[in-house]
């Protein structure tokens, strides 16, 4: 499975209604990989300071996680904190301390740049093009963005859009990217600026799939409690990368398909403070819930 993501490798720190957890191991890679493991090998590479445990790496490495591409530096490593409200959609950002995120430049392995399916994790737009760059064999690419790209690194955004074959967007940034409330709309919007699909993502309320052949609607596998939403998105696209890669088919009926499985590994990821429950998740427990998705969007 010839699939690289690259994104952060961090710690969160998260308050829900209720419970609380401190400088838990999190960050959108580190969520990806946890979640795309389980379908095969897979390529890692971010940053992480002196603070970041070793363990953490050796229990990718053994799920099957190449972490040659992280690159360890002097300082601390990222560190998000946040809080959940009640309803599960609000979340307060308390702080975001970038450490030695804040000027990392990527260099791939010569190793991972013949990587055919390619994740570029949320991250400035011009480094997302710079790791795009050095992937010589790309097949398939999809990348992430958020509201602070969008608002402040407009032109560098549009400029990647040319050059990839998707992009995930919750509601908001779909209607920030498109400048369009209705949500439809807004995905064609941002299809005629250059990528096939727009993943969107909507929580609770399921996913699309919107591209010029392919329209594809998909509920949220119904999860009760709902532990921790850290990461959701994350594993979603990695269930979703991770499918496709394994298939080696990005024809529409393949996406779809791999639409489902990305919505059982977010469906995972909420039931656990981060890593917790994706991470002794194996092939077989995805099947089954993967199964049991199929039934319940089936007529």
């Amino acid at each position: 499975m010839s699939l690289l993501v690259i994104g952060t490798l961090a710690y969160d720190t998260v308050e829900t209604p209720f419970d609380r957890r401190e400088r838990a191991l999190g960050g959108s890679a580190v969520y990806f990989a946890t979640a795309a493991a389980s379908f095969g090998p897979l390529r890692l590479a971010g940053v992480v300071g002196e603070d970041f445990d070793e363990g953490h790496l050796a229990r990718m490495r053994e799920r099957g996680v190449d972490t040659a591409g992280v690159v360890r530096k002097p300082g601390k490593s990222f560190h998000w904190g946040g809080r959940y409200a009640a309803d599960w959609n609000t979340r307060t950002t308390l702080f975001t301390h970038l450490n030695v995120l804040q000027d990392f430049r990527p260099v791939l392995p010569q190793h991972f740049r013949d990587s055919k399916y390619v994740f570029l994790a949320n991250a400035e737009p011009a480094v997302q093009l710079d790791v795009l760059s050095q992937c010589t064999q790309r097949k398939f690419v999809v990348a992430d963005t958020m509201n602070f790209w969008i608002e402040q690194y407009l032109p560098d955004l549009r400029r990647l859009l040319k050059h990839i074959d998707g992009i995930v967007l919750n509601d908001e940034e779909a209607r920030m990217l498109a400048g369009e409330h209705n949500l439809i709309r807004a995905a064609r919007q941002v299809l005629s600026m250059g990528p096939r699909y727009v993943l969107l993502k909507k929580g609770e309320h399921g996913a699309f799939l919107i591209g010029q052949d392919a329209h594809f609607s998909l509920p949220a596998y119904p999860v009760d409690p709902v532990v921790d939403p850290t990461g959701a998105g994350d594993c979603f696209a990695g269930g979703f990368m991770a499918a496709v890669a394994a298939a080696d088919d990005v024809a529409p009926r393949s996406l779809r398909r791999a639409m489902l499985y990305g919505t059982v590994t977010a469906s995972y990821c909420v039931q656990g403070f981060s890593i917790e429950d994706i991470e002794r998740r194996g092939r077989p427990d995805i099947e089954r819930r993967y199964a049991e998705l199929l039934e319940i969007t089936t007529v």
